[in-house]
């Protein structure tokens, strides 16, 4: 397969809303070719997502308490159930367009599963799938969500969300992916020393290029400012 160009961006923060709005431009700008697949790196403010109504009876904490924590709740349109985004945790969106690989849904997601798995290799932390469900698991904890969607035309957009370093405490006020019987698990828990989320972009990356046979470049918020 012809290797092809690809951008990175990498944002410090961004609120969930915001960048699910970003999202929805990039997805437009892409199916009419006027940008390059791109991968985003970014954390989120603290938040509690999910796509239906059933899925948000997984967020066990009350009102108060999610005030109180400065805990979100936004409604998405990813597959899965509810998941928490926050800072510590880099959250991965891929804007791929999936006809130039074979317009295969469920190779698509194998292949995100692997970049996560072989990114987490580089740093001793063994990493495996569960055919159950999906996202990458150590044990019998996970340590990465996925969650995706495609649009018209084939373009991805969501991606994965991978526990670097977050406030473990906020999973307690969830049923985190709708699963009752596993548990969830950080990078930082797996080491057992502090991990920085800058130690694991670049690995991040490499599989990415790896994986989907790309040649990267990084732009900036200030290089998409047209959208």
């Amino acid at each position: 397969m012809q290797q092809r160009d690809a951008w990175v961006l990498i944002i410090d923060r961004m609120p969930y809303n915001e960048a699910f709005t970003f999202q929805k431009k990039l997805v437009a700008a892409r199916a009419q070719d006027k940008i390059k697949d791109i991968f985003i790196l970014l954390q989120h403010n603290p938040v509690f997502t999910a796509n239906r109504e059933s899925t948000f009876r997984h967020i066990l904490a009350p009102p108060d308490v999610l005030a109180r924590e400065g805990i979100e709740v936004c409604k998405t349109d990813r597959g899965g159930d509810v998941t928490y985004h926050g800072p510590g945790q880099i959250t991965g969106y891929l804007i791929i367009d999936l006809k130039q690989y074979g317009r295969d849904l469920h190779a698509y997601i194998r292949n995100v599963e692997q970049l996560l798995i072989d990114a987490l290799a580089e740093f001793g932390i063994t990493g495996a799938r569960d055919k159950n469900h999906p996202g990458v698991w150590v044990g019998h904890e996970k340590i990465a969500a996925i969650g995706i969607a495609v649009k018209s035309g084939w373009i991805t957009m969501h991606g994965f969300a991978l526990n670097v370093n977050p406030n473990m405490d906020h999973y307690k006020m969830i049923i985190a992916c709708g699963i009752f019987d596993k548990g969830v698990t950080s990078m930082e828990r797996q080491l057992g020393r502090p991990v920085q989320l800058a130690e694991v972009y670049p690995h991040l990356i490499a599989q990415y290029e790896k994986i989907f046979n790309v040649t990267t470049r990084h732009i900036t918020m200030e290089d998409l400012s047209w959208l």
